[in-house]
C-alpha cells in the first residue's frame, strides 16, 4: 500500500469491475467448494478471532489451583460462588455439572466432545480462508486475460493499449492483495487462536477432572504446568 501510495494516485489503482471479477468469483468458487453454512460458520469463527481476547493462560491456570484448594479443603459445594464468577461458559458448565454429583465418566466425555466442536470448527473456518486464497490469485488471472483479450481487440486504436493492459492488469494485483494480505493472514491467526484455545481447554479439562477426583492441587499444578509453556508455568505452592 505504502508503494502505491508513493507511485502514484490510488483512483489509477481503482477499477469496479475488476473488483467484482476477483471478489464475486472467490466467492462464487468457495460456495461450491464448501456449503453455505459452512461458509457462515467461518465468517462467524474469524470474526470471534478477530474480535475475541482469550483469557491468560497463566492467570487461568492460578485461578484453577484457587477453585481446586478450595473445593479440597471445604468440599465441592464451596466452590458455588467461583462458578458462577467464571467468565468461560464452558469451564462454568463443566463446573457445575461437577458439582451436581454427575459421573465423572460422563463430565470427561461432555468436556472432550465441546473441545473436539471446537477444533472442527477453527478446521472448517481455516480451510475456507485457505480455500479462498488459493482461489482469489486464480479469479486474478482469469480476470486479466479477459482484460487482454478485450485489449488485443482493439489493436486499432494504439492510444488505448496502455490504459487498458493497466487495467487488465490490476486484476491479478487484487487477486494477490486478497490472498496474501487478507484470507490467508485471517487463516494464520484463526490457526494461532485456535491453538490457544485448546490450551485453555487441556487447563479446564485437567483441572475439572483433578476437582471432580479430589486430587491434591500440588499434583494438579505440575499437570498444569505440564500443558502451560515454559515462560508462563505458575508456582503457587513451595
Amino acid at each position: 500500500m505504502m508503494a502505491i501510495a508513493l507511485g502514484g494516485s490510488f483512483a489509477a489503482f481503482i477499477d469496479t469491475p475488476s473488483i467484482l471479477i476477483v471478489i464475486g468469483g472467490t466467492f462464487a468458487i468457495t460456495t461450491v467448494c464448501f456449503t453455505v453454512p459452512e461458509i457462515i460458520q467461518a465468517q462467524k469463527v474469524m470474526l470471534r478471532a478477530l474480535l475475541f481476547q482469550l483469557a491468560s493462560a497463566q492467570d487461568e491456570a492460578k485461578r484453577l489451583l484457587d477453585i481446586a484448594q478450595k473445593a479440597r479443603a471445604n468440599g465441592l459445594l464451596s466452590i458455588q460462588n467461583d462458578i458462577g464468577n467464571l467468565k468461560d461458559a464452558f469451564l462454568r458448565r463443566s463446573f457445575t455439572l461437577a458439582v451436581d454429583g454427575t459421573n465423572p465418566e460422563m463430565i470427561d466425555a461432555y468436556m472432550r466432545s465441546i473441545t473436539y466442536s471446537m477444533v472442527d470448527r477453527h478446521n472448517r473456518g481455516a480451510a475456507v480462508l485457505k480455500k479462498s486464497a488459493e482461489i482469489a490469485p486464480a479469479m486474478g488471472l482469469i480476470g486479466t486475460l479477459v482484460g487482454l483479450v478485450q485489449m488485443l481487440g482493439n489493436l486499432n486504436e494504439p492510444d488505448k493499449i496502455g490504459p487498458a493492459m493497466a487495467v487488465a492488469l490490476l486484476t491479478t494485483l487484487y487477486g494477490a492483495i486478497l490472498a496474501n494480505m487478507v484470507f490467508m493472514p485471517l487463516a494464520a491467526k484463526l490457526e494461532r487462536n485456535s491453538q490457544a484455545e485448546q490450551r485453555l481447554h487441556r487447563l479446564y479439562h485437567t483441572a475439572v477432572m483433578s476437582v471432580v477426583r479430589q486430587e491434591n492441587p500440588r499434583q494438579l499444578e505440575v499437570m498444569l504446568n505440564a500443558v502451560l509453556p515454559p515462560a508462563e508455568r505458575v508456582k503457587v505452592f513451595d
